[in-house]
């Protein structure tokens, strides 16, 4: 774990050589690693060592002696308090640029590899685009009011936010709002979480409760929920818990190109947070899958169907294969409203050693992968199997793709052709990749 140390640490000063993965400078004083939260590549900084660890440091900026060029002026007034975003004080198209450099980085050093060319990279609006959040919640005796937001860099307490800039309206505007509601409640103390979903036709809140809300509590909600035009729903267990305030509950809903209804979701399911990125994403996955109207593609980890049905418009038939399945049957329910009938949807685990089902045997001219972080190393082989043309690899993680650009080109007989880095998450250090590959010739 190293060593906390003390606010009165000594104060060092240190040229910042690069950014890290997570955002954070790095430098090298005295031989040994030190990683300065604030500091940007190029700077010259006074900063003060807050931890301690065998083979680096952990530090934070005091002073900024010389600025690089890419620094601005944060836009959010909780900037460095919040731990919700890291990067707001580096210029938007130069986060592009450092999280391009992350991903090349990872590749060459975990997978050995390098992309034979690099995309163009995507990037949608950068503020007020998160659809999707968990944000802590909790009653502060000492503060007399109730915290709505995320925790703060590099602690287990909740950041007092009054706004977050990042959130899609109009939940950005509402974090006060929330907190005021929160704590008034009765069970103000036993409010954990509340959960954002965000739809273009609407928004959803779900409130983690460890107790039910009181008459005079259900009645402060509904008073909410009516005056901001949202739906709030209650959760007291697991999923199976979340139940609308006020039912029945409209379905929340996103716009893709090509799907006349749109693409459905419950306010707990998985959604690309980002919708814009989302779009040019999925576009970029077409344009690059280059699909045919005789293929037959695989998408793995398909949730909802977010690439399936843009897929299904273009081929004889698609298999959407994911291992939840509530996703699974609302990734059929889509294809049926969107008119989609050469899909097949299965519920399999794809983190398992062999996954069962006929899909698994099935041969497939294209393939996509969209996995978690863990990345989709135990189904490669059965995503080769059928020695498809193109496949397209969606991350969220750099060190899980790059291992698996590796395994693709070292044991399974495939190229990395191109690579890209998307910005899901303006002003974060998460970093997003699209890929493609081809069979080695």
């Amino acid at each position: 774990m190293g060593r906390r140390l003390k606010p009165s640490a000594a104060i060092e000063t240190a040229e910042i050589e690069s950014l890290d993965h997570e955002g954070r400078g790095v430098a090298h004083v005295g031989g040994k690693a030190v990683f300065v939260d604030g500091a940007l590549a190029g700077e010259s900084v006074r900063f003060r060592r807050t931890r301690r660890q065998r083979r680096y440091d952990e530090a934070v900026v005091v002073e900024v002696l010389r600025a690089a060029p890419e620094r601005v002026t944060p836009r959010c007034r909780h900037f460095g308090i919040c731990g919700g975003c890291s990067l707001q004080h580096l210029e938007h198209a130069a986060q592009v640029a450092a999280k391009g450099r992350i991903v090349a980085e990872a590749l060459e050093r975990i997978g050995g590899v390098a992309p034979e060319r690099w995309l163009p990279p995507l990037a949608g609006p950068a503020w007020s685009y998160r659809r999707r959040a968990r944000l802590g919640c909790k009653f502060v005796d000492k503060k007399g009011k109730a915290l709505v937001g995320f925790r703060e860099r590099g602690s287990p307490l909740l950041a007092d936010l009054e706004v977050c800039e990042v959130l899609a309206a109009p939940v950005g505007s509402l974090v006060a709002a929330l907190a005021a509601l929160a704590g008034s409640l009765d069970i103000r103390r036993r409010v954990a979480q509340i959960e954002v979903a965000i739809g273009d036709n609407g928004t959803a809140l779900v409130l983690r409760a460890l107790e039910d809300p009181t008459e005079p509590d259900l009645a402060r909600l509904r008073e909410f929920e009516a005056r901001h035009g949202i739906a709030l729903y209650l959760q007291r267990g697991g999923l199976d818990t979340v139940t609308p305030l006020t039912p029945p509950a409209s379905a929340l809903r996103y716009e893709l190109d090509g799907l006349p209804a749109g693409i459905e979701f419950a306010p707990t399911d998985f959604i690309q947070v980002n919708g814009e990125l989302n779009r040019l994403m999925v576009a970029r996955a077409m344009e690059l899958l280059d699909p045919k109207p005789t293929d037959r593609a695989l998408d793995l980890f398909c949730g909802l169907g977010n690439f399936s049905l843009p897929l299904a418009r273009r081929t004889a038939a698609v298999a959407g294969v994911e291992g939840d399945a509530a996703l699974v049957a609302r990734a059929r329910a889509n294809a049926a409203r969107n008119g989609i009938e050469n899909t097949a949807f299965h519920a399999a685990d794809l983190a398992g050693a062999s996954p069962a089902g006929d899909w698994s045997r099935a041969h497939y001219d294209i393939v996509l992968l969209d996995p978690p972080r863990a990345g989709a190393r135990e189904i490669l082989p059965i995503a080769v199997a059928s020695r498809p043309r193109r496949i397209v690899y969606v991350s969220c993680h750099p060190g899980s793709f790059a291992r698996d650009a590796g395994i693709l080109r070292g044991q399974l007989g495939y190229r990395l052709a191109a690579a890209g880095v998307m910005d899901m998450f303006p002003h974060t250090s998460h970093v997003e990749t699209i890929a493609l590959f081809e069979p080695a010739p």
